[in-house]
């Protein structure tokens, strides 16, 4: 029993041990993003060439495998074999800066897990001994949703954005000249937007855990869900239904794997309250 409290005692901490503590997690964080984004820096060419500026041309994996798949179904319009974007630099330091951004966004991207692996040990004390067993495995389903979310994104979204907008035309007259800033600008947003929308299952998970969210709700109204998604994938997809399906499949079965999640926790709940009564 003595031992039990004396141990109680050490967790205990206070308001600017706490502070202190925080900020030894998000100095590990800040290292690890740097240090990453400085390797990044020193791989221009393979940063800019093979990752970033790649989805813009026609040899691309994807264009080529679409193009394929084109041909197959008689599809021309998902064929991206005149991609050939004409991409700018009208400032003078706008490539330098641009380098640097990018390098930073990119270790960012590596380094997610361990930064939310930070965070989630700092928050880890707060938890009852059931929920803080889960971390481990909650840091790592994060992580793989994340990375997930970020090659759907580069693999398929990216591509078909990068087509439609750059080839998009009001008239013949205006040629399409695309910026440094603007094309980074498309493909980072793109990429992170897409991959904080792949953790829809934590989210569900939490909002399922406190009540704001029930199965029933999700299953009710997956038929809104799906002209959503259905809308989003016709705005960044070239105006062809099988490009709309090809992006909004994944993406209702994410939605899915989230009534799934929230099922899984509402069942728990409720045998639990049952439990205690």
């Amino acid at each position: 029993m003595v031992k039990k409290q004396e141990k109680a005692e050490e967790i205990e901490m206070s308001f600017w041990e706490h502070l202190e503590e925080l900020r030894w997690h998000i100095l590990r964080s800040v290292i690890a993003v740097l240090v990453l984004s400085i390797i990044a820096f020193l791989n221009r060419k393979f940063v800019f060439d093979y990752l970033i500026l790649s989805p813009s041309k026609a040899d691309f994996f994807t264009n080529r495998m679409l193009c394929k798949v084109g041909e197959f179904l008689n599809i021309e319009a998902i064929c991206m074999d005149h991609l050939n974007l004409q991409i700018i630099n009208i400032n003078m330091s706008g490539q330098f800066l641009t380098h640097m951004y990018i390098s930073f966004i990119t270790g960012l991207i590596v380094a997610f897990p361990f930064v939310l692996n930070e965070f989630w040990r700092f928050i880890k004390p707060a938890l009852h001994a059931g929920e803080a067993k889960y971390s481990g495995g909650a840091v790592i389903i994060s992580s793989l949703l994340f990375f997930t979310g970020v090659l759907f994104s580069y693999f398929l979204i990216v591509p078909l954005t990068i087509n439609f907008l750059g080839t998009y035309q009001v008239s013949e007259t205006v040629a399409n000249q695309i910026s440094l800033q603007s094309y980074i600008g498309t493909v980072v947003s793109v990429i992170f937007a897409v991959g904080l929308v792949f953790e829809l299952p934590i989210l569900i998970y939490f909002l399922s855990k406190v009540g704001l969210i029930t199965p029933g709700f999700m299953r009710k109204n997956r038929k809104y869900t799906l002209v959503i998604l259905l809308a989003v994938s016709a705005i960044i997809t070239p105006p062809d239904v099988f490009s709309q399906i090809l992006v909004c499949i994944p993406l209702m079965g994410l939605y899915e794997l989230s009534i799934l999640v929230s099922d899984h926790t509402y069942k728990k709940q409720q045998a639990e309250s049952q439990a205690k009564t």
